[in-house]
């Protein structure tokens, strides 16, 4: 198993809250880190609700997990019995009153805004979260495999995405059928087992449509108009795979700076690996050779510095008159990163970019490309490629 930067929040959240939520898409790794957990343990109960037999045991689920008292009981895909969240709540107060007050509960999720939803109604102030993406470039490359000319690991994580099992497959091909089986068991079994009755080959082809629009501005009529479907039926499917974390809605920058902006959010589908293989792009030479490779890798450095700073406030800025930044993040701390994103191995930025930092108030400037090592430009500007660029973000 790769080390997971998670496990140690995970860890240290389970040790403040009776309960976390450990979000991610499927086949994200999850259950492989909440067994991880289990195994420091030793004694925790899991159970996998998609199977009848862990169901069967939760029939009078409050007697059940009493029964289990001492123990970190994890449940997973929790999301499939919501009834349960209301139940939860008094068994973690009954449990605080006989003095145990963490580590209760682990709930893990691929649908976050059902769960987030159930958990905040139900557990209010008893449940922290935690997401857990496919596997990160800080995750899986060293600094000196991202400084290396030669194989340039970080462009196999780019064209194979981040999902465990595509990337550790043994060559591109098998990586790419993985993936092509992912997407259809997502559409024909995951969706559907979530209620909505969506036909597999409409949200297939929106999914795809998607991909091809790589990091472009949502035009919610046009999608609906090449779906021949409603403009809210739109909306409401990118709301599904958005909850699915499968893609990220990333809204526009928004203040006072007496310039017109552009408000329409951004859309990307969140792993460069299903992007590729949403278009049949099984390799390095057939994704560079297509339109989407600059959005692609766009969208894969804004992954990357996401998961190193998730509270981070995140957006992208641009006005009618060309001022423009791919990610404009606001840290807790107060400071403001201006972020280009360039797939040139020479990058340079344009005057918008600078006119952008001085709109917003930037503090710091950055240009993430596939460069081998760190250095600055002029106006304070410094070069980085995406693993260096995640580094320097993350606490």
């Amino acid at each position: 198993m790769n080390p997971r930067l998670a496990q140690s929040h995970l860890h240290q959240l389970l040790a403040e809250f009776p309960a976390v939520v450990l979000l991610g898409p499927r086949q994200a790794g999850k259950t492989t880190l909440a067994l991880a957990e289990a195994d420091l343990r030793g004694d925790a109960l899991y159970l996998d609700l998609e199977l009848p037999s862990a169901q069967r045991q939760l029939d009078d689920p409050e007697a059940f997990l009493l029964a289990h008292r001492n123990r970190l009981v994890i449940l997973d895909e929790v999301q499939r019995l919501p009834e349960l969240f209301a139940i939860l709540r008094g068994v973690i107060d009954q449990r605080r009153r006989a003095g145990e007050h963490a580590g209760q509960f682990l709930l893990l999720g691929s649908a976050s805004g059902v769960l987030l939803r159930q958990a905040s109604e139900s557990l209010a102030g008893r449940v922290a979260r935690l997401e857990l993406t496919p596997f990160q470039a800080r995750e899986v490359i060293t600094a000196a495999q991202a400084a290396d000319e030669s194989s340039r690991p970080i462009n196999a994580l780019w064209v194979r995405g981040g999902f465990p099992l595509a990337w550790l497959a043994h060559d591109d091909a098998a990586s790419l059928r993985w993936r092509e089986a992912f997407i259809a068991t997502y559409l024909e079994r995951d969706i559907p087992a979530l209620g909505p009755r969506i036909p597999a080959t409409t949200l297939r082809r929106l999914w795809t449509m998607l991909a091809h629009g790589q990091g472009g501005l949502l035009n919610q009529s046009q999608l609906a108009a090449s779906l021949a479907v409603s403009g809210q039926t739109v909306a409401r499917y990118i709301d599904l795979l958005c909850d699915l974390m499968l893609v990220r809605r990333l809204p526009a920058w928004h203040g006072n700076v007496g310039k017109r902006l552009v408000r329409a959010p951004k859309v990307y589908v969140r792993d460069s690996g299903i992007v590729h293989a949403l278009l049949g792009l099984a390799d390095l030479e057939a994704v560079l050779a297509h339109p989407v490779a600059g959005a692609s890798w766009e969208g894969f450095v804004i992954e990357q510095l996401l998961a190193a700073a998730p509270e981070a406030e995140a957006s992208f800025y641009r006005t009618s008159h060309g001022a423009e930044a791919d990610l404009v993040l606001r840290l807790r701390n107060g400071e403001v990163w201006v972020v280009e994103i360039k797939r040139s191995s020479a990058p340079t930025v344009s005057r918008g970019f600078h006119l952008a930092a001085g709109d917003v108030g930037a503090t710091r400037r950055l240009l993430v490309a596939p460069v081998a090592a760190s250095y600055p430009m002029r106006d304070g500007i410094e070069v980085m490629n995406p693993l260096a660029a995640a580094e320097a973000l993350a606490p």
